[in-house]
């Protein structure tokens, strides 16, 4: 079955980009696909486009890149999930970047998680920006994306993926740390966009 990227903006097109280009097969829901031929053209014939509903109904693994503000909606569009994984790839943005609206005792991952009954919901995908979602590539090591959820195997398949288009993915644990991957998000994106490292960089992770 289809990988489904419901919304088909920057962080949508490069996931479904990176995902095609290694063989996924790729729905990009969105709610008017007339507005979005191009894109899926653009994508190649492993991607198509169509409504959220049907790309929902479609998939095995579905991933939300769409502002925070709309995935509540989108996790109820759906009565009940039947254990599909519903990755959240959102930060629960303040306006004018100014922090978080959601955190401390709970995450937006948790809030989506009440919504979407059902669903197996996984943290990914939220911690860098769209430009290393489409080319992970970095001379100096490979990019860090943490990975957390409730459920193990649903984590398992989602760090798969991450790692499949490039990425150092981590397993984080359940869904509750997903608190501490939104902040982190947050760090990424202060230090890009406020502090001028510019949005092609990436954290990577060292041990010994």
């Amino acid at each position: 079955m289809s990988i489904a990227i419901i919304g088909a903006g920057n962080v949508g097109q490069a996931l479904a980009q990176a995902l095609a280009s290694k063989g996924e097969s790729v729905f990009l829901g969105v709610p008017e696909p007339e507005k979005y031929r191009n894109v899926g053209q653009a994508l190649g014939e492993r991607a198509r486009i169509g409504t959220t509903s049907d790309a929902i109904a479609a998939s095995e693994v579905v991933i939300l890149a769409v502002p925070y503000s709309a995935a509540d909606s989108i996790a109820r569009i759906v009565s009940n999930w039947q254990g599909k994984i519903l990755v959240d790839a959102t930060n629960p943005l303040a306006p004018g970047l100014a922090g978080l609206s959601v955190g401390t005792t709970t995450s937006g991952a948790e809030e989506i998680a009440k919504a979407a009954k059902g669903a197996r919901v996984v943290k990914a995908f939220n911690t860098t920006g769209a430009e290393n979602m489409a080319d992970s590539r970095y001379p100096g090591g490979t990019a860090f994306m943490p990975v957390c959820g409730d459920d193990a195997q649903a984590r398992t398949r989602v760090i798969a993926l991450a790692t499949l288009i490039g990425f150092d993915a981590v397993d984080c644990g359940e869904l509750r740390a997903a608190r501490y991957l939104e902040p982190f998000a947050m760090t990424w994106i202060h230090m890009a966009l406020k502090l001028g490292h510019g949005r092609r960089f990436a954290f990577a992770r060292l041990q010994r």
